[in-house]
């Protein structure tokens, strides 16, 4: 697909997008937070802080966070770069600029980092994944082994979890794995079976199993798949995941060492949290500018601490919840 066609694209879905909102607007209108109550001990996170940059360069719209070694980078997608606060919030620095060469970004999406602290950084444009120092210092691309021409279209997702590069490519619509110097190592394009494809699918987890979760967006749904890469289940707000989805635009993904899901709902403003059955434990947001309200929610990124951050792109900041 064409940058004009996906431009053109965006623009009829951001259109629609905003009917959509003012609908669920008014039908909630009141409505600062909404809690499922039956929630495990000590499930649902409770707010902390924000995130939204220094005054001269205010995040605008931040698509994905991680916590890399002890800094906190977003993605400042409209700024085309990375913004680095420390642990408390406090802008440090910022690397990258628009572009298609070294170190520049077209739209700048996923972000997640190795064990030395090496960012990666995947631009969903210029179909690539850049490498960076934790300073911001570009290193190289990330490249792929014994493939003619690269498989990667258009990076979304990121994460980095032992040492393998677990990727989403919403132009592929399909999940891929490789090890750190680029061999593939599974390539996934469909959930239940082959006449059941990934649309658009945005963001992937890994659990301690090595279970994978993909947020699989133009489908409405998470797609539970094991660590071979054969179906599991689908989680998508119904009873087993057979009925009608509740979820609109699902996106970022986190899980837990208990094993429950967390996932940002881009188009109902929600985080929700679900067992290892997929059964909703836990919900909160909703549309506003509010303390534990969103607009537009995108990415998430859960820490070795259980600190949650949700990137909240509308409202230009990273909710922290602990």
């Amino acid at each position: 697909m064409k940058k004009k066609t996906v431009y053109i694209w965006m623009v009829a879905i951001a259109g629609l997008t905003t009917i959509l909102f003012a609908v669920i607007y008014f039908l909630n209108l009141g409505q600062k937070v909404t809690r499922v109550t039956d929630v495990a001990k000590g499930d649902q996170p409770s707010f902390s802080y924000f995130i939204q940059g220094d005054f001269d360069s205010p995040l605008d719209k931040p698509m994905d966070v991680s916590k890399i070694g002890e800094f906190i980078y977003v993605t400042d997608t409209n700024h085309k770069q990375v913004q680095v606060f420390d642990l408390s919030g406090t802008s440090l620095f910022k690397f990258g600029e628009e572009g298609e060469g070294k170190g520049q970004f077209k739209f700048p999406y996923g972000i997640t980092g190795d064990k030395d602290g090496n960012v990666y950084v995947a631009d969903l444009f210029n179909g690539k994944i850049s490498i960076f120092n934790e300073k911001g210092k570009f290193l190289r691309y990330f490249e792929e082994k014994g493939s003619p021409s690269p498989t990667i279209k258009g990076p979304a997702g990121l994460r980095i979890v032992d040492d393998k590069l677990y990727l989403t490519d919403i132009k592929g619509s399909k999940i891929m794995i490789f090890s750190l110097d680029g061999k593939k190592e599974l390539e996934i394009s469909t959930a239940s079976g082959k006449d059941d494809p990934f649309n658009a699918p945005n963001a992937v987890a890994v659990d301690q199993d090595k279970n994978l979760y993909v947020a699989d967006s133009g489908n409405q749904r998470v797609v539970v798949l094991d660590n071979k890469g054969k179906f599991k289940r689908i989680i998508n707000g119904s009873k087993d995941g057979k009925g009608e989805s509740k979820f609109i635009n699902p996106r970022g993904l986190a899980v837990d060492s208990k094993g429950i899901l967390f996932m940002v709902d881009n188009m109902t403003h929600f985080v929700y949290g679900f067992d290892e059955k997929g059964e909703n434990i836990f919900q909160f947001g909703g549309m506003g500018s509010e303390n534990e309200q969103f607009y537009l929610p995108n990415g998430l990124f859960l820490d070795e601490k259980r600190q949650l951050y949700v990137t909240d792109t509308f409202n230009q900041r990273v909710a922290i919840y602990y």
